[in-house]
């Protein structure tokens, strides 16, 4: 089924019978993301034989295929511009017919290899609706890639560092009297989730409390009992503390043992997996080696931070004052070491929503600061959901 002919055809049919006169030529575009729709028809040229201003136009005729086509579902009109729905009915068709050509799937190999990454949860909790969604959209690009003939790498980034995984480090600790995902028949990162909440818990009536006795609000949040001990786990994870170390790397085993029978449900695979605990360093190397040569600048607090002001964009936080890091550390040794892994690769495609695209723009002229081509050139595709 070719659905833009399909499509086509349906549209003169309406003007035909509108308008009492047929049009061969029509202008017809992919929707932009801000609208609803897949495809739109421009109406602008149509206005010679409607009579009518454009956005009248596009308005009759979107009622008409609504109403006789079994094509659109439903349109909206931004101006002259008709922005059409496509029934679920006729996109099954159409996958149906692709599905069923003997050609999809059998490209021949193209020579070129891409990176897809998508999942990149926490691990303080179970995967949540979002990641369903992100693992579906990541899996599915990287699948469609692999049947343009190119070779895909399916890889994700694991953030198993910071204070939100001592948060549930902290509440098993004082809660927890040994319990594990064998003793309470819980999956892994659902034992782990529950000790993130029970946390959140402790913590807001200990700050109440607190507040009650007069202390004031932003200093309870700082004073309370449980997340001084987060803090103080944190501390001793970067330290090294052999013991926080063994109660870090056997909840995140629990973690990544149910993550690992979701995926599975799910029949989503990864190639190779990165984690935060091990790209934060490499990032934080390359963001001091950006100072010593100029690229990135110091504040008097001992902060590092990069100059985006010549870009368009502001001034961004590489490395806090206290030495530690942010994301954007993470995500820049993140990105430096999977070229290194993979070399021969042409891009790098990021599943994330639509809230992350200026934090992509910031890495990837940073990248370029800091000498790396490819942050300006292959780094350019991210995919994009609400």
């Amino acid at each position: 089924m070719n659905l833009e002919q399909s499509l086509r055809s349906e549209i003169q049919k309406a003007v035909t019978a509108l308008f009492n006169q047929s049009i061969d030529q029509l202008q017809i575009q992919p929707t932009n993301v801000e609208f609803e729709g897949s495809h739109t028809l421009v109406c602008f040229h149509l206005t010679k034989i409607s009579k009518k201003k454009p956005e009248e136009t596009a308005q009759v005729v979107g009622e008409y295929l609504q109403t006789h086509s079994g094509l659109v579902s439903k349109f909206n009109v931004v101006k002259g511009f008709l922005n059409l729905s496509i029934s679920d009915a006729v996109w099954v068709k159409v996958f149906e017919a692709i599905y069923s050509d003997a050609s999809f799937g059998n490209a021949k190999p193209l020579g070129k290899e891409i990176m897809v990454e998508y999942s990149s949860p926490n691990t303080n909790k179970p995967l949540h609706l979002g990641h369903l969604r992100n693992n579906f959209l990541g899996y599915s690009v990287a699948e469609i890639y692999k049947a343009l003939g190119y070779t895909v790498h399916k890889v994700q980034i694991i953030n198993d560092r910071g204070i939100h995984i001592c948060k549930s480090m902290a509440a098993w600790k004082l809660f927890g009297k040994g319990e594990t995902p064998e003793s309470t028949g819980l999956k892994g990162d659902k034992l782990v989730g529950k000790y993130y909440v029970e946390f959140d818990k402790t913590y807001k009536a200990q700050c109440k409390e607190l507040e009650e006795k007069g202390v004031t609000k932003e200093e309870a949040e700082k004073q309370a009992p449980i997340m001084k001990l987060a803090v103080q786990m944190l501390q001793q994870w970067e330290q090294k503390d052999l013991e926080t170390l063994k109660l870090w790397s056997t909840m995140n085993g629990w973690v990544y043992a149910g993550f690992d029978a979701t995926y599975t449900r799910m029949g989503v695979d990864f190639e190779k997996l990165y984690y935060e605990s091990t790209t934060y360093l490499l990032g934080k190397d390359e963001v001091l080696r950006g100072v010593e040569q100029g690229v990135f600048f110091k504040k008097e607090d001992g902060s590092v931070w990069v100059d985006l002001t010549a870009d368009g964009l502001d001034q961004k936080v590489l490395l806090r004052s206290d030495g530690t890091s942010v994301y954007m550390t993470q995500d820049i040794g993140t990105a430096i070491l999977r070229f290194r892994d993979f070399p021969k690769i042409e891009g790098q495609v990021y599943t994330v929503g639509n809230e992350q695209e200026y934090h992509f723009k910031v890495l990837f002229l940073i990248l370029g600061k800091l000498g790396y081509e490819w942050g300006k050139e292959v780094l350019s595709s991210f995919i994009r959901h609400g």
